[in-house]
């Protein structure tokens, strides 16, 4: 009766799905501070346009680091996928000789 509980965490896939949702906020947000960005230009706040700058620069920069971290996971997938059909492979039913 006592299921864990899941997180996004409980899985690659899930991650991935978790990484995935962060990107789509980045993106979000990025296209928000564009915006921001075009109405501070054409005010009188240097110190708001320089704050914005620095937002977008952080934005692109979290952006890298996910998408990275995106596929880091999707190579976890592939090897954990390789290691467990290895090990799921049986040897006398496959019938084909591993040298030939």
């Amino acid at each position: 009766m006592n299921s864990p509980v899941q997180t996004p965490f409980d899985s690659v896939e899930n991650a991935q799905q978790y990484v995935g949702l962060l990107l789509d906020a980045i993106a979000e947000a990025k296209s928000e501070i564009a915006t921001d960005l075009v109405d501070a230009s054409h005010s009188q706040s240097e110190r708001r346009l320089q704050a914005l700058r620095i937002v977008e620069f952080k934005l692109d920069k979290l952006e890298q680091h996910l998408k990275t971290s995106s596929r880091l996971l999707n190579d976890l997938r592939t090897l954990r996928r390789l290691l467990l059909d290895e090990r799921a492979e049986p040897g006398p039913e496959s019938g084909q000789d591993s040298a030939g």
